[in-house]
């Protein structure tokens, strides 16, 4: 079958060396995503232990369709029953593009589930727990179920979020990009519910994203219960390195322990309360400073946030050498207002709502 893990547009190619070193068959990377090859346990493997893909689509089949009533005719042919539960409620989103004859996504959805009714004997439902994905594309109906459910960011064991909150998924190709591999020292000056810091712990210690939660592919009639064997909760390591997030907000460091308890890595991480134009390097060897900072577009003013910037540059320069630096934001001139020396820029990222980029250096001299 093929797999489809959708990622951020621009974190494909991270997406595809992570899915490639944990043994999955990667075909191609198309954009948002990465195409996979394996039979229904890669499935439910990619869910569980991906940490960047958003969600992971499987292609049940397709069609060529020029016009409506083919649709629909060839839709009610279609072995819904292969993958669909009667009983299970599904959701049908399509999706069409200009190269195609059937232009109108509303007729298309509304000719799909009819079928699905009167057919299959399913029932829609906004709500439901099976989401089909449809795309049409130079007339060819093409279509997916989303085997994830909830998106995989939701990763089950992180009940406390503070302001603007860099999404798991996103923290995890972040942290690849800037070459951990998991036996480095992290450390977060800014670390606000202490995601780059868990995930980097979840990493070292081989957890699975997934280990916490649910999928939608439970839903589906291709579903094994003995499947329930990939699901793991132990480590598969016993890491050396450790793991530090810092913020000046004490509030943000109860609700980082808090989530690093749910998360069983506890013991892996250490935060406190404290400034990040103070901050100093943790007991442990040089390895990663990544932050997150505030952009000053949704969370303060834009101008005020150069100085401090420029302190944590500052500080990083005067008191990290031997540490690479990773800084996401959305305004290249606060990052250049550090005044690191960074590498040649990142794709832009979009993440909630804004375009941000991830700013990286080498070794710091």
């Amino acid at each position: 079958m093929t797999l489809f893990a959708i990622t951020l547009p621009g974190l494909e190619t991270t997406l595809a060396e992570e899915a490639r070193g944990l043994g999955f068959e990667v075909t191609g990377t198309e954009a948002g995503g990465v195409t996979m090859a394996g039979d229904w346990s890669e499935v439910w493997r990619a869910n569980l232990e991906l940490r960047g893909a958003t969600r992971v689509l499987v292609r049940i089949g397709d069609f060529m369709a020029f016009h409506l009533a083919q649709l629909d005719k060839r839709a009610r042919k279609f072995p819904w029953g292969d993958v669909l539960r009667p009983d299970v409620p599904v959701r049908v989103d399509v999706a069409t593009s200009r190269k195609s004859k059937i232009y109108h996504a509303g007729a298309a959805t509304q000719r799909i589930e009819a079928a699905l009714r009167e057919e299959a004997g399913m029932t829609i439902a906004a709500d439901a727990p099976v989401i089909l994905k449809v795309r049409i594309d130079d007339n060819r109906v093409t279509i997916s179920v989303d085997t994830s459910g909830e998106p995989l960011h939701k990763r089950g064991h992180k009940p406390a979020v503070g302001k603007a909150p860099m999404r798991e998924t996103l923290a995890a190709m972040f942290l690849r990009q800037c070459e951990f591999n998991g036996t480095q020292t992290v450390f977060d000056p800014m670390c606000g519910s202490g995601t780059f810091v868990i995930e980097a712990a979840e990493i070292a210690a081989g957890l699975q994203p997934g280990r916490s939660r649910r999928f939608g592919f439970e839903h589906l009639t291709t579903y094994d219960p003995n499947a329930e064997a990939l699901r793991r909760t132990t480590r598969l390591r016993a890491p050396d390195a450790r793991f530090y997030g810092s913020d000046r907000d004490a509030g943000a460091i109860d609700m980082a322990q808090a989530n690093a308890e749910r998360a069983s890595v506890d013991d892996l991480v250490t935060f406190s309360a404290a400034n990040a134009g103070e901050a100093t390097p943790p007991a442990a060897p040089p390895g990663l400073v990544i932050v997150n900072p505030p952009y000053g577009t949704r969370i303060g003013d834009k101008k005020a946030l150069y100085p401090v910037y420029g302190r944590l540059g500052q500080v990083l320069r005067e008191r990290f050498s031997g540490w690479r630096v990773g800084i996401v934001t959305s305004e290249g001139g606060l990052a250049t207002a550090s005044g690191l020396p960074f590498l040649p820029d990142g794709p832009s990222i979009a993440h909630g709502g804004l375009r941000v980029r991830l700013y990286r250096t080498d070794p710091l001299p």
